[in-house]
Order: structure tokens, then C-alpha cells, then sequence
């Protein structure tokens, strides 16, 4: 399992993720082929504050979702609703045993590209082949490494000012540390009022992301079980992203 960034693990940042990240117009894709394929029972994977389980969930879905970050799960368990999904902490490999039989798996955001290893990869495919039903489908998202996404990853490109209940307002910025392909590495930094916190006003997340190749995803794929029905292109970010899907053998 690989470990969570302080983004999703530390309780001051977890509570500020839906906030900078609230623009989830991506996610209607993922509503769209659980509507397409007929799904009812739906794993996602890297939950994290639950926005999508909670969107299938509302959508009369019986849905699972697991996370590493304890922290990240406690904001989505605290939101409305939460109690129509089945919580998890834990990588992938925490769904074993369970008997999910699903009908669809999901990684949304950079799910997919925080396992940096080979290993760590062939693990969590290996997860949600168990976790789904033959015939079911793994639907997921990962970055066009040739469109160079990371040009973007700097303060002058991503930087929010958000007002936080019981916080105030909050500065968010990006910093690209190291482009070193297939790893690039990144950090994200947030301005507290002052006062706010004891230690500081300035609490920093670090993230290594890695990009693959397209042949190499589907690859991966093939050596875990799935079939490649088709590569689809992110509506939120035309050109930028695939998006696969495939199919459990």
C-alpha cells in the first residue's frame, strides 16, 4: 500500500480539499458509464473525501469506498448521506475477502498515478480484479505524460484564495519541485490566518506523481486480467487525460 500525501492524511489540510477542489464536473463521466453499464454495486477506489461514492451513492448505487487516509475519510463520513456508503480505510488490498462482486471499480483524480512502482501498480489491479464480478469494469483516469501537465504545477498557474468555515481565508499555491519522467514531484502550500495554527502559518504537501505510457497501461492491464474495451478522452481536460476502460476476463 502506498502512503497518502499530507494533502489527505493531515486533518488541517483534509478539511480544506473539497474547498480547492471544487469544480467536480469530472466526475459526471463516471456517473454516465455506472448509468451506461447498468451498475449497481460500485467500488471506488482512493475515495478520498468521498465526493463521487457519495454521487453514486445518491444516485441509488450501492457503493464502497476505500482510502489509506484516515483523515480524508472522516470529512467524507461527516458529509450528508454518508451513511449510504460502506467506508474502508486501507489500499486496494483492504477489499479482499469481502465478497464486493462489483459491477464497476473507479480511481478518479491522480489515483492512478501515485503507485510508483511497478509492484505497487500490479497489487492494486490485482485488487480490483478481485473486487469486481466477471465481465466487470474498471474504469480509471491517468494523464497524456506528452502533454506535459506538470508546466502548469507552479504558483503563477495554481494559486486559490478560499474562505474556510471556522478558519477563515486560506492561500493556496504550487510549487514544481522535480521533473525527473516518469516521476514528477510537486508541492502544495497553504496559508492559515495567523494565529489559526499553533506551529506556524504554512503547512506544505509534497506529491510524486508518475506518468506512464499508454502501451504500458495497457499492458499492466492485460498481465492483471483485464481487457482494454476503450481509451475514452477526459471531457474536463480534452487531449490531456485518458480515460480507460476495461474489462474484467
Amino acid at each position: 500500500m502506498t502512503t497518502p500525501d499530507p494533502i489527505f492524511v493531515d486533518p488541517r489540510l483534509a478539511r480544506l480539499y473539497d474547498a480547492f477542489d471544487d469544480d467536480r464536473g469530472d466526475l459526471d463521466l463516471y456517473v454516465g458509464i455506472a448509468e451506461r453499464f447498468g451498475a449497481l454495486n460500485v467500488l471506488d477506489v482512493g475515495c478520498g473525501t468521498g465526493v463521487l461514492a457519495l454521487l453514486l451513492a445518491g444516485h441509488g448505487l450501492h457503493v464502497t469506498g476505500v482510502d489509506p487516509a484516515q483523515a480524508s475519510l472522516e470529512v467524507a463520513r461527516a458529509k450528508p448521506g454518508a451513511e449510504a456508503v460502506t467506508w474502508i480505510e486501507g489500499g486496494a488490498e483492504a477489499v479482499a475477502d469481502r465478497g464486493l462482486d462489483a459491477d464497476l471499480a473507479t480511481m478518479t483524480g491522480n489515483v492512478a498515478q501515485v503507485f510508483r512502482t511497478d509492484a505497487e501498480w500490479a497489487q492494486a489491479l490485482a485488487a480490483v480484479h478481485d473486487a469486481l464480478r466477471a465481465g466487470g469494469r474498471f474504469v480509471f483516469e491517468t494523464r497524456v505524460p506528452a502533454r506535459q501537465a506538470w508546466l502548469g504545477w507552479t504558483r503563477e498557474h495554481r494559486s486559490a484564495h478560499r474562505e474556510i468555515a471556522g478558519v477563515g481565508p486560506v492561500e493556496m499555491w504550487t510549487d514544481l519541485l522535480e521533473v525527473a519522467l516518469p516521476f514528477v514531484t510537486f508541492q502544495q502550500s497553504y496559508r492559515f490566518p495567523p494565529g489559526v495554527l499553533p506551529d506556524g502559518d504554512v503547512v506544505t504537501s509534497v506529491s510524486t506523481l508518475r506518468f506512464r505510457e499508454r502501451d504500458e497501461i495497457e499492458a499492466s492491464l492485460s498481465a492483471a486480467g483485464f481487457e482494454v474495451d476503450e481509451v475514452l478522452d477526459a471531457p474536463d481536460r480534452p487531449g490531456l487525460e485518458w480515460v480507460f476502460v476495461a474489462r474484467r476476463r
